[in-house]
């Protein structure tokens, strides 16, 4: 689907995938349904690229954030499995990834990137990054461009905000909402409260 027929993912199921990943300096097969029950990071990489490598070791080294958050991350990116082996196989210092806490997954038929909505019409994906729910639903999706790299620190935020306003129905988070602070109730009058407290 070319990129400006994209209809959003927001809201609806994940699109299913499986393929080959690597982790811990193995192959192992890897599909959607594995993650069921956790909430899942997914977002896209391309290998051997100057800004990728410090999006996927950032993640890493942020991973146990996420795990305290009943949350799994998945890089996924439009090369092969050897292509991902190779990476992780080469030392930081060298432009590579080293060891990694979460699996890289393979996309070389750029099956999951289409159905994703981050492949161009010219066979590149681009830095797509989606939250999907313990349910298998998207939460959250953002796509860049390929020269600037996405933000850590804000995904961790949005995962947050996305557990709290489903463990808290009737609230909703305003902008630059950050763990404890203020939020509002999602009510014409009782959301007044809100902006009188600030």
């Amino acid at each position: 689907m070319p990129i400006n027929e994209q209809i959003a993912l927001v809201g609806k199921l994940a699109p299913n995938f499986s393929g080959t990943a690597v982790f811990d300096q193995e192959f192992q097969k890897i599909q959607l349904s594995d993650y069921r029950g956790k909430y899942l990071v997914l977002f896209y990489p391309l290998n051997f690229t100057f800004v990728c490598p410090t999006e996927i070791t950032s993640f890493s080294d942020e991973y146990y954030k996420f795990k305290e958050l009943n949350t799994e991350i998945l890089g996924v990116s439009i090369d092969s499995e050897y292509s991902h082996l190779a990476w992780i196989q080469t030392e930081r210092d060298n432009g590579g990834l080293g060891d990694l806490n979460y699996p890289l997954l393979s996309d070389l038929t750029k099956t999951i990137s289409h159905n994703y909505q981050v492949l161009t019409d010219e066979g590149i994906a681009l830095r797509g990054l989606f939250i999907i729910d313990k349910e298998g639903l998207v939460q959250y999706s953002t796509i860049n461009n390929l020269e600037f790299g996405r933000s850590v620190d804000e995904t961790l935020r949005v995962l947050q905000a996305i557990q709290y306003i489903q463990n808290n129905p009737d609230e909703v988070c305003p902008a630059n909402w950050q763990p404890g602070d203020k939020t509002m109730t999602s009510d014409p009058v009782k959301s007044k409260e809100y902006f009188q407290a600030i």
